[in-house]
């Protein structure tokens, strides 16, 4: 059992009977998909500061600045819930200097750890999560969609390798599920030249490995969620998309997107219940 595993299980029993909020990933991530950005990069920070070796701090960090920047920019709402089409737009952002560099800061201090110990397990969990993070702020802000896809590819590799020696660590199962959804989105020319460089577009395995993750995994399970309610409106299926966003939204009450979509997709799903 890795230290990590050993945090994740214990560390619920020590908030509980100390009275406090222990310093876990876990809460870190709970902050920032609750949009309290201040307090997630707290935590993480404290994270690191007591595990001084550990890369998954720094990364989660990373993440939480580009949350932050999502959040800002409204890209969650303009690029995944989208009612066409298209699964990334070319309109363009103006992206914050500061958060980019600190971001890129987080990024680099975690890769410098992790080639302290390159076959650690959490050193190459690290490296999916800094490579799909940045695939992400490629592809959603910086709009530069072939390096963005390169990433997104060499994360799956990544991802697969590390799964092949433990297919519990069910947080890199987005990776796979990620890729496979969204170029399976693509039309069958674009899927097929794809492929040809290697990439995987098989929206079957992208939807399995997107809700091994929303099931089981830790950090990324409610993004994985994310993922399925977005697949459920492409699907016209306004009914399980309500059931993700309505358990999303009460366990990140301070995150207005989920209610957003919420109200949204009222009419839809009169309109489909009553073509049933």
């Amino acid at each position: 059992m890795t230290r990590l595993t050993v945090v994740l299980i214990f560390a619920p029993f020590a908030a509980a009977s100390s009275g406090y909020a222990e310093v876990t990933l876990e809460n870190g991530y709970s902050q920032m998909y609750n949009l309290q950005f201040e307090e997630a990069h707290g935590t993480f920070q404290e994270w690191e500061r007591l595990h001084a070796s550990d890369p998954l701090g720094p990364v989660s960090d990373a993440a939480a600045f580009l949350f932050e920047e999502l959040d800002r920019l409204h890209v969650l709402q303009s690029e995944f819930f989208v009612h066409d089409q298209h699964w990334i737009t070319d309109h363009k952002l103006e992206p914050d200097a500061g958060l980019k560099l600190r971001f890129e800061n987080a990024l680099e201090a975690s890769r410098e750890l992790s080639s302290r110990k390159p076959d650690d397990e959490n050193s190459q969990f690290a490296a999916i999560l800094r490579t799909g993070l940045h695939s992400d702020y490629m592809a959603l802000i910086a709009k530069r969609y072939v390096a963005s896809l390169q990433e997104m590819k060499a994360g799956r590799m990544m991802a697969e390798k590390l799964l092949a020696k433990d297919p519990n660590l069910y947080d890199a199962w987005i990776a796979v599920g990620v890729e496979n959804y969204m170029l399976s989105l693509k039309r069958a020319p674009v899927r097929w030249i794809l492929q040809l460089g290697g990439a995987q577009t098989d929206r079957g395995i992208g939807i399995e490995k997107l809700k091994l993750a929303a099931e089981k995994g830790h950090f990324l399970a409610p993004f994985a969620q994310l993922m399925l309610a977005v697949a459920a409106l492409r699907d016209s299926d306004p009914n399980r998309a309500r059931e993700i966003l309505s358990v999303l939204a009460r366990e990140y009450p301070h995150n207005p997107l989920y209610r957003q979509e919420l109200a949204r997709l009222s009419p839809a799903i009169a309109v489909h219940d009553a073509a049933q």
